[in-house]
């Protein structure tokens, strides 16, 4: 394969320099753009655990085997997709390696003033968020993200756009060959329009998912937006959320991390609107060598804003899991409202979970509050259960149910919310093994 681009570069993203997709069929704008990007990542190699970013991960393996991209769209898994789908979805879009599959997808049906499809058909829409740049050593794979992305979606809803369906984004890796799928998507929503968004990765074999969304709320939207990630054992799954939101607009992002060797879920959100509501929650349940690791970032520049950040984490086992958040309230961001806690269950003496919430304040007029919290089950729940003659086995599952139940609650429509828990119930079964 002809080398595209010549610069220095780490030895961990030599690999990763030769992949850039053909000119071809690209606008002149975006080939610069993706060579710019490239150089971006070549100078600055993969995060370090030296970082706080990135220093619960262990990112050698991927050093040692480096997965380039997928070059071709392989053959879903059969029935995977249906498997993980949501019953009775109405409006959807399936990536396979990273492409979206027409065959599986359905993306008629939706009202005018609502633009819904592949990205890789609608890169103008993506240019200002690519335009902007890359900045800092803990973001050099949304760096390659930019560089090598080959598909995604866009989502555009137009000012005062009610959708009463969820829209279903599946996200599958064929296992086909081993390598990388860099997505790239932006969701758009117009002054008042009122959107729900389910989210969901799965795939088999060995690969990198290096995911990339972009959230972008005018005046007064709202969107609900859960996301479901069953990876297959051995994949990597790195998922990058950037969040702009205007005036009393209303963001809720929920997180499910079930599946995969190491995840990581990131979300950094600009609450730069009076009067927005940003609400992260989530939960992660890990077992033997698998890593998981959360991290969120909102910073508060208007008045009246306010965040609730809710995440639970299970860890049995070797596994290891972190939180961390921070929450910044900066001058003149008077009358915030911003809450942080993370509850974590260790099953097991090997397990280990990280948590560092974090709060910085700089106006004098906020009601801002953090707590964390690393335990194991309950002994007096699990003593009331024994007493009652349920077997120590059941009873422990149980209270692991209800711990990751109370997270999975606070997701608003119902057939998310169930599909969650049955999901949830599956991977409990597989913990028990």
């Amino acid at each position: 394969m002809t080398v595209l681009v010549d610069f220095p570069a780490k030895p961990e993203a030599r690999p990763y320099l030769d992949a850039l997709p053909p000119a071809d069929d690209e606008p002149e704008w975006l080939m610069r753009l993706r060579r710019r990007n490239l150089a971006r990542f070549a100078e600055q190699g993969f995060p370090s655990r030296r970082g706080e970013a990135w220093r619960y991960l262990d990112l050698r393996p991927l050093e040692q085997v480096p997965l380039p991209p997928v070059a071709a769209q392989g053959t879903a898994p059969r029935g995977l997709a249906g498997a993980i789908g949501l019953a009775g979805a109405k409006h959807r879009l399936v990536l396979v390696d990273g492409r979206v599959a027409p065959e599986l997808s359905m993306l008629e049906g939706l009202p005018a003033g609502v633009v819904f499809g592949p990205a890789a058909a609608r890169a103008e829409r993506l240019r200002a968020a690519l335009e902007t740049p890359v900045a800092g050593p803990d973001r050099s794979f949304a760096a390659l993200n930019a560089a090598l992305f080959t598909d995604g979606y866009v989502l555009d809803a137009a000012p005062g756009i009610a959708l009463d369906e969820p829209i279903e984004i599946i996200h599958l890796a064929s296992g086909a060959v081993a390598g990388s799928l860099h997505t790239r998507s932006l969701v758009v929503l117009g002054a008042g329009s009122r959107v729900q968004l389910f989210e969901s990765f799965a795939g088999e074999g060995r690969y990198w998912r290096n995911d990339v969304v972009a959230l972008r709320l005018g005046a007064g939207a709202a969107l609900d937006r859960a996301v479901l990630v069953e990876e297959g054992a051995d994949a990597l799954s790195f998922g990058d959320t950037s969040v702009e939101l205007g005036p009393a607009a209303r963001l809720d992002n929920f997180a499910l991390l079930l599946g995969g060797r190491t995840l990581r879920h990131e979300l950094a959100v600009s609450n730069a609107g009076e009067g927005a509501h940003c609400g992260l929650y989530g939960a992660f349940l890990v077992k033997e060598r698998q890593e998981a690791n959360i991290v969120t970032t909102v910073e508060h520049t208007a008045e009246r804003g306010e965040t609730r950040e809710i995440f639970k984490g299970v860890a049995a086992g070797g596994a290891h899991g972190a939180f961390q958040g921070r929450i910044t309230v900066r001058p003149g961001a008077q009358k915030t409202d911003a809450h942080m806690l993370s509850r974590n269950l260790l099953l097991g003496h090997r397990a280990a979970i990280d948590t560092k919430p974090e709060l910085e304040i700089f106006a004098d007029d906020v009601k801002c509050s953090h707590g964390a919290a690393v335990g194991d089950l309950d002994e007096a729940a699990l003593f009331y259960l024994l007493a009652r003659g349920i077997p120590r086995e059941a009873a422990r599952r149980m209270l692991i149910e209800a711990f990751i139940r109370e997270a999975i609650a606070i997701v608003e429509l119902a057939p998310v919310r169930e599909h969650l828990m049955a999901r949830l119930a599956r991977r409990l079964d597989a913990l028990e093994e």
